[in-house]
């Protein structure tokens, strides 16, 4: 497998924490967005919206952090990670979507306009991340896990942007329950870090 990557996107980081604690190996292309890379025809190729992460599984192309967790998970996670039955692909994937939306508007970009001097309102993206991390604190009050009592993809999809939010100027001492859930995924077998996560 070959992952197109960059190693502050916390997207990609979702990525490289599933394929950690799934134990696959796989080399890393790092992508840089500044020089343009995700523009050229090659990778355009491989992903016509121009974003990481890309999946490359022996010649099967996968886009998008939330699908690929999802096939990884599917083809190498066994039941543990992505269930297979209705009501339990519809619990996890409501917090898929909610790492996508609620998560990504607030907490990821919050963290980029300064971190990465993009463009738009702090304000508005932290007042939207603590709204995120409001209803992930109600979930984790009486929930180690977000989905199904157990770890699933749910929790990979929706913890980077989560936990690196107080580089975007919103603190989470606030968060109790959340700290706790941040803990236990620390302490997942095969877990990996990354920069900004103090672990």
């Amino acid at each position: 497998m070959k992952l197109y990557d960059m190693a502050l996107s916390g997207n990609c980081y979702k990525v490289r924490l599933m394929l950690a604690l799934l134990g696959l190996d796989y080399d890393s292309t790092p992508i840089s967005l500044r020089a343009g890379e995700n523009r050229t025809p090659e990778f355009l190729s491989m992903n016509p919206l121009g974003k990481i992460p890309v999946l490359d599984d022996d010649g099967f192309i996968i886009r998008d952090s939330q699908a690929i967790l999802v096939y990884l998970a599917a083809k190498h996670g066994g039941l543990q990670w992505w269930p297979d039955n209705a009501a339990g692909q519809g619990e996890v994937t409501q917090w898929l979507s909610f790492a996508a939306n609620e998560i990504w508007s607030g907490c990821a970009i919050a963290r980029a306009i300064p971190k990465f001097n993009r463009q738009g309102d702090l304000a508005a993206a932290q007042a939207i991340a603590r709204a995120a991390l409001a209803i992930l604190e109600g979930r984790l009050r009486d929930h180690d896990w977000l989905a199904l009592g157990r770890p699933t993809i749910a929790d990979i999809a929706c913890y980077p942007y989560a936990a690196l939010v107080w580089e975007g100027g919103v603190r989470l001492d606030p968060y109790a329950a959340i700290g706790a859930w941040f803990k236990r995924i620390r302490e997942l077998p095969g877990y990996v870090g990354m920069a900004g996560l103090g672990d």
